[in-house]
């Protein structure tokens, strides 16, 4: 008895975390086909953090937990950078669609690349 107690509250533990996390289908708002956007723990998507164009953009008040909406075509992909002016950045991205949530914090540009 106890593990089926111990294993029922951790699935609801687990339901509770996820929807915590995820913004619900309802209350997020899409990304543009052919942008990469940033989504508020709101669920929103302000127009300043909606990127169409290739090369650097610098982020600012993007902060905590959020999750990137990748939706750029032709196979364009995107990089996060530490730095500003897009310098000090991971490998390039190219999956599509939303990412798992992200800690932004110490984020400061994306790079959008062909």
């Amino acid at each position: 008895m106890h593990k089926i107690t111990t294993a029922a509250a951790g699935l609801c533990l687990a339901v509770v975390a996820g929807l915590a996390m995820a913004p619900s289908a309802n209350a997020a708002t899409p990304c543009p086909t052919g942008a990469l956007c940033i989504r508020e723990t709101n669920g929103t998507i302000l127009d300043r953090n909606i990127f169409y164009s290739y090369g650097y953009h610098n982020l600012s008040n993007v902060i905590g937990k959020r999750v990137l909406v990748h939706n750029q075509t032709g196979g364009a992909g995107f990089r996060v950078c530490l730095g500003y002016n897009g310098t000090n950045c991971g490998n390039v991205l190219r999956w599509t669609g939303e990412s798992a949530p992200y800690d932004m914090t110490p984020i400061n540009s994306v790079v959008l690349v062909r």
